[in-house]
């Protein structure tokens, strides 16, 4: 076998890795972002959001070694995503407040918020892919378009059980909110790195 087509093929095989074991983080993200919407516009929020978040994450992967020099990437993309949990936490109070009349999240509400948790959440698993692609654009492209569609069929899934159980979405959202926290930490330790506070 041809030594630069076995490398590629192994860098790829390292992506595939990454992508599975980090899409569950953006696919509860997504899931909570969409299981207030009927089952139609459910499908729709899914496949729009994760097309943007697709584009975003070539976009975000093409220059991924200009986004390391970034001092405080990190720390801005974890309170964006505190935001995006501040705004589901509401959405998962609402139910208890009888007599409260609340309009239905609309379809591109549940769409800004998968791109807003997306841009957040997705640096990380966009510079490991970068890093596991060793330099093969079609590996980086493959690998983020797989990370995308892992993310979408998974949350399609989770949205569904998140309907009939309304305590999943409890823990989910503690789980996004562990990663908003731990972006925020690791965002304040390389500023305080780099400028020596």
């Amino acid at each position: 076998m041809n030594p630069d087509l076995w490398h590629s093929l192994t860098a790829f095989a390292q992506v595939l890795l990454i992508d599975i074991t980090l899409a569950g983080d953006n696919a509860i993200v997504v899931g909570l972002a969409v299981a207030g919407l009927p089952t139609r516009q459910r499908r729709i929020a899914v496949a729009v959001g994760v097309a943007m978040a697709c584009v975003l994450r070539i976009g975000l992967g093409a220059i991924t070694l200009q986004l390391l020099q970034i001092v405080g990437l990190l720390l801005a993309g974890g309170i964006l995503l505190l935001w995006v949990c501040w705004k589901m936490f509401r959405e998962l109070r609402r139910p208890a407040h009888t007599g409260e009349v609340v309009a239905p999240k609309s379809l591109f509400q549940a769409m800004v918020q998968i791109v807003l948790a997306d841009l957040s959440m997705s640096l990380d698993n966009v510079l490991a892919v970068a890093g596991a692609a060793q330099g093969h654009l079609w590996v980086l492209v493959a690998g983020i378009a797989v990370s995308v569609v892992l993310m979408g069929v998974a949350a399609n899934a989770i949205a569904g059980m998140l309907v009939k159980y309304r305590w999943i979405a409890w823990v989910g959202l503690l789980a996004v909110l562990y990663v908003a926290l731990r972006l925020i930490w690791d965002g304040s330790q390389d500023v305080i790195g780099h400028f020596g506070l």
